[in-house]
């Protein structure tokens, strides 16, 4: 698959991400494309609405995914996420056995918008480092720098 290629997948997860904002939600967005190319899930983060800590938009995808799916399907999917995985998504695609996961923007990137933001306090840990010391290789491609304006502009005025 050519770089390109990746850009509608990742536009649809911006369009998710915008969903997730205006239902009361920090604005992050994950798809889960199969190997075919068809959209299987979308999900946005529901930490907010849900008064739950861990709803990240990919842990979320990931519990849905894995409560459907088997892990060898799982392993010929492609998680599209808006931000780059944090540790804690980067271990539920781990261990729900993703393949490969791609992302618009990276964290330090996300770092230089929510600054010290206590709703959202950013670990420096990119998710290649989680994934590198694991024993199976999940492939990372991003940060995209064509669709990182949309990426950043469902963010503007959220964070304080």
């Amino acid at each position: 698959m050519e770089p390109k290629d990746h850009l509608p997948f990742l536009q649809l997860a911006v369009e998710v991400s915008k969903r997730a904002r205006a239902e009361g939600n920090t604005p992050f967005g994950a798809i889960l494309v199969d190997k075919e190319g068809r959209v299987l899930l979308e999900q946005g983060n529901i930490e907010i609405t849900e008064s739950n800590c861990t709803g990240h938009a990919e842990t979320t995808l990931m519990e849905r995914a894995s409560a459907v799916y088997d892990r060898k399907f799982l392993w010929d999917c492609v998680m599209y996420t808006t931000v780059e995985p944090c540790a804690m998504c980067a271990g539920s695609i781990y261990w729900g056995n993703l393949g490969t996961v791609v992302y618009g923007i990276s964290e330090k990137r996300l770092l230089e918008m929510t600054g010290d933001d206590e709703q959202n306090p950013t670990l420096d840990l990119p998710c290649r480092e989680v994934f590198a010391a694991g024993s199976k290789p999940v492939t990372v491609i991003g940060p995209f720098a064509e669709i990182e304006e949309a990426v950043v502009a469902v963010h503007e005025g959220y964070w304080s």
